[in-house]
């Protein structure tokens, strides 16, 4: 560069291009989180000034000299949507399964004011969702609630203990429009030993994604609509439609010189139902029992609990006789349905169980310890499916 005297410094062009794009040594770019204080693994809190902390970058420092903090606040972890306390508890006496929501923290906030009204769903998998689906009551305008409530299923067997999922899912309460979902939590319950509370603290997730067809390639795809249609049928075909409490006994006919009278036959108690589908637009059923032993030809074993208004948890406390034989016993299959009363039009079948000696599973242990145990009263929860045959679902 030329300056002549008593004329101005002037600079070409290209000399002010070679200042701009080289100005000096190559610096680090600040992040976020560095003007933030953190606490190292060690407990003691990091400055929030890179030139002072040992983890900043100096203009001379290699790759080995950077520091990566795994729990930063500006990274996607697994508290991002907030972490739920729950207890479980299974009686096995009364078949029943206690979970109690405790609280939430550090929900997702879902609404405009920051905040949100959250609340619990409890769904027992497999199974109808709306059949076995429980509810918390919502807190207000919080990301921070405190429940303190029980939940409590009835009819659960050992057997569901050991096969069954619970999930519970947190969710906020929108009066004007549809309810946000927040995060879920699924605990398997054989985690959960009889008679024992166990208390869990889990981080909420997302759900867990349904492959989709059209990710497939196009030879796939077909193939992937047909199996999720037949998957649907299958899961249909053995939904869950609630549980049935059963108390069977078998009298055997008194012997000659007894004198009490009695006669020997089949005691059929219907005590209760739980989590029954809904089956009316006010989300309850108003439900009843029938029984038959058959093959019935001249259909005379019919028997019929009395209607219980609007509830999904009847309890009916009725008992029905059959005089029967153990020899004729036997050969007989014994049906029980529950029915959902309509008024002025065809009721609905909500769901039902047969017990025979070629019924498999619950229904079979209950037959065989009834026809075992004579003169003993045997109590036991069914499942409620609607897999009977179409000419038992007309009522």
């Amino acid at each position: 560069m030329t300056v002549r005297k008593g004329k101005k410094l002037t600079i070409s062009i290209q000399e002010h291009m070679a200042i701009d794009v080289c100005p000096g040594p190559i610096r680090p770019i600040r992040q976020i989180s560095a003007y933030f204080p953190r606490l190292s693994p060690t407990g003691e809190p990091i400055s929030p000034n890179p030139a002072a902390s040992p983890l900043a970058l100096s203009p001379g420092s290699g790759a080995s000299g950077v520091g990566m903090d795994i729990h930063s606040s500006d990274s996607d972890d697994c508290t991002a949507l907030g972490t739920l306390e729950f207890e479980l508890r299974y009686e096995r006496a009364t078949s029943s399964l206690h979970c109690t929501i405790i609280r939430a923290k550090g929900l997702k906030p879902m609404d405009f004011n920051g905040l949100a009204d959250p609340y619990v769903k409890l769904h027992l998998l497999p199974g109808a969702s709306k059949a076995n689906k429980l509810k918390t009551k919502t807190v207000r305008n919080s990301l921070n609630p405190v429940w303190n409530e029980t939940l409590t299923y009835i009819g659960i067997t050992e057997e569901d203990m050991h096969r069954k999922t619970l999930r519970l899912s947190v969710c906020d309460e929108d009066k004007l429009t549809h309810n946000e979902f927040i995060g879920e939590s699924r605990v398997a319950l054989r985690r959960v030993k009889p008679d024992q509370t166990k208390r869990f603290y889990t981080c909420l997730e997302h759900p867990p994604p349904l492959p989709s067809p059209t990710a497939m390639g196009a030879a796939l795809r077909g193939i992937s609509c047909y199996l999720r249609e037949w998957e649907n049928e299958q899961l249909h075909s053995l939904e869950e439609r609630g549980r049935l409490l059963l108390s069977l006994q078998f009298l055997p006919p008194p012997e000659e010189g007894e004198g009490d009278g009695h006669r020997g036959g089949l005691w059929v108690g219907v005590q209760r139902c739980a989590h029954l589908a809904a089956m009316d637009v006010n989300g309850f059923s108003d439900p009843y029992v029938k029984t038959y032993l058959k093959p019935d030809v001249q259909k005379k074993s019919k028997h019929k609990t009395a209607v219980i208004k609007k509830t999904l948890n009847p309890e009916f406390n009725e008992e029905f006789f059959y005089e029967i034989s153990l020899s004729e016993l036997v050969s007989k299959t014994l049906e029980v349905t529950v029915w959902d009363y309509d008024l002025g039009r065809s009721n609905d079948f909500i769901g039902g169980v047969c017990l025979s000696c070629h019924s498999q599973g619950d229904a079979l242990r209950h037959w065989m310890d009834c026809l075992r145990n004579k003169g003993q009263k045997v109590e036991r929860w069914h499942v409620l499916t609607n897999e009977l045959p179409q000419s038992t679902c007309q009522e």
